[in-house]
C-alpha cells in the first residue's frame, strides 16, 4: 500500500467511526425529544396516542377539578380549542386558572392528555415562546409590553 492509500484508508475509517457514533446518539436522543404541541394541533389530530409531548396554553377557567389523592383535573386551552388534562401530584404555586401552563405528558385514546409535569409561568409577565406564538396564531394573545418569553 502508498502512503495515499495508507491515508486514504485511515480518513475512510475515522469517517465511518464518526457516522456510527452520530447514528448512534440521535438514535439514543430520540426518545428524549419532547415536541411542543397546542390545544388545537391535538384536537387536529397531529400527535398520536401513547406520543410524549408538551401540551402550552391558558389554564381555562371554571375548569380546575382537585380530586382526592392529589388527582387534579384541568383543561388547557389556546381560545380555539380545548385538551382535557390528569395530573397526579403537587402543582406549582402559581398555577391557577387563566394563567398560562405548559404539561408535559402523553396522550390517551380517548384524547385525554395525561401529563407528568407541569409547569407554570414563574412570573406576571413570562410566557413561554411557543405558547405566546401559538396563542398568536389563534388571536388569543394580548401583547403586553413586558412580556419576556414572547419577543420576536
Amino acid at each position: 500500500m502508498t502512503r495515499k492509500q495508507k491515508r486514504l484508508a485511515l480518513i475512510g475509517g475515522i469517517g465511518v467511526v464518526l457516522a456510527l457514533a452520530v447514528g448512534l446518539i440521535l438514535t439514543a436522543l430520540r426518545d428524549q425529544i419532547v415536541f411542543f404541541r397546542s390545544p388545537t394541533e391535538v384536537v387536529q389530530g397531529k400527535v398520536k396516542p401513547g406520543d410524549s409531548f408538551r401540551l402550552g396554553g391558558l389554564v381555562e377557567k371554571g375548569s380546575v377539578n382537585k380530586e382526592s389523592g392529589q388527582i387534579v383535573r384541568f383543561v388547557v386551552t389556546d381560545g380555539a380549542n380545548a385538551v382535557k388534562v390528569t395530573f397526579t401530584g403537587l402543582l406549582p404555586d402559581l398555577f391557577r386558572e387563566g394563567q398560562g401552563v405548559v404539561a408535559e405528558g402523553k396522550l390517551d385514546p380517548a384524547g385525554q392528555f395525561t401529563a407528568s409535569n407541569v409547569l407554570a409561568k414563574h412570573d406576571e409577565n413570562y410566557m413561554p415562546r411557543e405558547v405566546a406564538d401559538s396563542l398568536k396564531k389563534q388571536g388569543v394573545w394580548r401583547d403586553d409590553a413586558g412580556s419576556k418569553g414572547a419577543k420576536p
